[in-house]
């Protein structure tokens, strides 16, 4: 009943936001004198905090019109390559633009969505012709469409690779490093036509044995019959996907800001004293932040208890036993494929090591053809986002790409 119970208290509050989103523009109005007053400037702000700490279930605007090319200013446009109930493969096209190296941005399926690497999307832009794997929210999936696990989500990275066709290359951000490494491990052992030239894997859980974070030890704490039974709920039969079992979006979000909740309530205090003191640029980055934070999006249940299962407790990769459609996955086949892992020194979500074992996996591959780089100052979020991701990380994932061509 965690669905229903959570759905109930959504529609209770639905009048309250309403009322808050329409008061804004009136308490704000000089035409009533009401925007000089004091009282009146705190009450619009108390309604666009309460607006702003709303849940929502649809993916944001990637907001990616213009990207910053060789000096110049190009118009990006958005264009649907593939679509499955699941995923679309989207690219993102810059019309009259030379030819450039294709990339696969490959975006977790975490709880929230795949917008949250827009800044990774743009920096990449400038020199890459980039596809995104823009996942669904499950909750909006019929049941018709059927399962989907580890295996379907690594089955959709072989289709979308080999949409891209030959000479691509792949980036991967966090939980599906996993995944992307399972892929172009099947792909390199079938001798694929469309196996990429090289594959960036970031701040992913390849052997999470190493320097287990607190996210890794809480996986480790129960067994997988607790988070099926505590975590797992039924979307209720008012959306697409009424019947679906998954790992609610909203769940794993409570989840990620009680582990920072004095930052998260602190933002929100800030965010309300610079709308108070009409600091508007400051309350900018703040609103821009949390759009898109609380935007969920819900999981399956067969891939969120499989991730957790094979990848945070059996750690069946780095031991050779995870498996694709029944065959076992051998990073060894991967001859070609140029690899590089990054990571972020103060990431306490996938430690230092746990990404970096993807070499040893690969172990076929000469040492010309391997890159890691440790990237100092940085935590989770700073490897794929930010100054040190685009002036640092960047530029040798770049290079590694115009290299591998």
């Amino acid at each position: 009943m965690m669905y229903q119970a959570y759905q109930a208290q959504s529609d209770l509050m639905w009048p309250l936001r309403t009322l808050a989103k329409l008061s804004v523009p009136m308490l704000q109005d000089s035409t009533f004198g009401f925007a000089a007053q004091s009282t009146s400037r705190q009450m619009a702000a108390a309604c666009r905090v309460l607006e702003l700490a709303e849940v929502t279930h649809k993916r944001p605007p990637w907001r990616i019109d213009s990207v910053m090319s060789k000096g110049e200013s190009v118009p990006v446009v958005e264009e649907v390559v593939a679509t499955t109930p699941f995923a679309t493969l989207l690219r993102f096209r810059k019309p009259g633009a030379a030819s450039q190296p294709k990339v696969l941005v490959v975006a977790p399926m975490s709880g929230h969505f795949a917008t949250l690497l827009r800044d990774t999307v743009r920096t990449m832009l400038q020199d890459h012709d980039v596809y995104v794997t823009d996942w669904h929210n499950v909750r909006d999936v019929p049941l018709a469409a059927g399962r989907f696990g580890l295996d379907e989500y690594t089955q959709h990275l072989i289709d979308f690779i080999a949409a891209l066709g030959p000479n691509a290359h792949v980036l991967a951000v966090c939980q599906p490093t996993v995944a992307a490494l399972s892929a172009v491990s099947i792909m390199s052992e079938d001798q694929h036509a469309a196996t990429p030239a090289s594959l960036t894997l970031m701040a992913g859980p390849i052997d999470c044995r190493i320097s287990p974070t607190e996210v890794n030890r809480l996986a480790t704490t129960k067994p997988i019959a607790w988070f099926e039974k505590n975590l797992i709920s039924t979307v209720p039969w008012r959306h697409g996907g009424g019947g679906r079992r998954v790992y609610p979006g909203f769940v794993q979000l409570s989840a990620f800001m009680s582990m920072n909740k004095d930052r998260h309530v602190n933002a929100f205090k800030e965010y309300y004293k610079h709308l108070v003191d009409d600091e508007f640029d400051k309350a900018e980055v703040t609103r821009t932040f949390y759009e898109e934070y609380m935007a969920v999006a819900d999981l399956s249940a067969d891939f969120y208890i499989e991730t957790v299962d094979l990848v945070f407790q059996k750690y069946a990769l780095p031991k050779g036993e995870l498996t694709f459609r029944g065959r076992t996955v051998n990073p060894a086949a991967i001859r070609r494929t140029a690899l590089v892992t990054i990571e972020g020194e103060r990431d306490d979500i996938c430690a230092i090591g746990q990404t970096l074992a993807a070499q040893d996996l690969a172990s076929s591959l000469r040492p010309y053809m391997r890159t890691h780089y440790v990237q100092p100052n940085v935590g989770h979020y700073g490897v794929f986002s930010g100054k040190r991701w685009q002036n640092a990380i960047y530029p040798l994932v770049r290079d590694v790409i115009h290299i591998s061509q």
